[in-house]
């Protein structure tokens, strides 16, 4: 089976258990964990975690399935929204163990650029967590990784080198890496 069709066949069976179908629901749960597993192994060796998390960490991942299923959009792909499930629970669970985890820049440039139906909920999370960075990286972000403009545009638009944009983004990431973490007020 084709991971498309792999991952309809998952989305209908997540309609069908969000819609009250029991079957359905363990089917997806039996047919994912294996996936899940994949993807945790996976993250944990690239953020240098040991490979005895991964199972902690789909445990966790499989409890949140169950938690926030109604969070899930059905017009949009399973996959990727567990995929963000496993990423976040394994940094969750560094953090708990006091490690650092490191998200690579083009992971993060990644998800922003993926995200085109952002909610009115989310939009004012991302206008609340910009408004704590200083101009020009505010703009510069705002530019480059929600608008879609390239690093020369938002250069010319702000009378910056493309060097100068870059280092600035690559900085403004960093920052907003370091904010998340904090909690909002």
């Amino acid at each position: 089976m084709k991971n498309s069709a792999r991952e309809e066949e998952w989305a209908a069976w997540m309609r069908s258990a969000i819609a009250g179908d029991g079957r359905a629901y363990h089917r997806l749960l039996t047919a994912i964990t294996p996936h899940l597993r994949v993807i945790a192994r996976r993250r944990c060796e690239q953020f240098g975690a040991p490979a005895s998390e991964a199972e902690d960490v789909v445990q966790e991942v499989l409890l949140a399935i169950h938690l926030k299923r109604g969070t899930w959009d059905p017009s949009r792909p399973l996959g990727p929204w567990m995929a963000a499930l496993v990423r976040n629970k394994l940094i969750d669970s560094l953090r708990r163990r006091g490690k650092q985890a490191a998200v690579p820049l083009k992971d993060v440039i990644a998800i922003l650029e993926s995200d085109d139906g952002v909610g009115v909920a989310d939009r004012m999370d991302i206008e609340q967590i910009l408004g704590r960075l200083k101009d020009p990286q505010r703009t510069i972000v705002q530019s480059i990784s929600i608008e879609g403009s390239s690093v020369r545009e938002t250069a010319e638009r702000l009378k910056m080198t493309e060097v100068a944009v870059r280092v600035s983004l690559h900085r403004a990431l960093k920052a907003l890496s370091a904010l998340y973490s904090e909690p909002l007020k």
